[in-house]
């Protein structure tokens, strides 16, 4: 884990510098409406702490709190009954675009599968 980067974008948007819609925000994680939405509702949740990915991140506090604010904000955007996904890239190979852990919940709409 490191403290963060002057050019990150998650890191930004938690400092302040850059403006995000924040739909949900707690000590340790900011959910944020992703501008390239994929379905009706598609949220971003990522930690205020800078962890690369996935595969750098090493505390299992912080990656339950990561899923227990996914649940939340989906109860939120009202569609945690009808159903939601919540997804994490973790590299590039699999799509992640920005170099900081983040989780997408999707929903208000049927999801297909297998996924990309």
């Amino acid at each position: 884990m490191t403290t963060g980067t002057s050019s990150c974008i998650f890191c930004r948007i938690v400092r302040g510098e850059m403006r995000a819609e924040v739909v949900y925000r707690t000590p340790t994680a900011v959910a944020i409406r992703d501008v390239n939405p994929q379905a009706p509702v598609h949220v971003l949740v990522f930690p205020t702490e800078h962890v690369d990915s996935l595969g750098e991140a090493a505390d299992p506090g912080l990656l339950g709190s990561l899923l227990v604010t996914a649940r939340e904000v989906a109860a939120r955007e009202q569609v945690d009954r009808r159903g939601y996904r919540v997804v994490i890239n973790t590299n590039a190979e699999a799509g992640q675009t920005v170099p900081h852990l983040h989780l997408h919940v999707l929903g208000g709409r049927r999801m297909t599968w297998p996924p990309g």
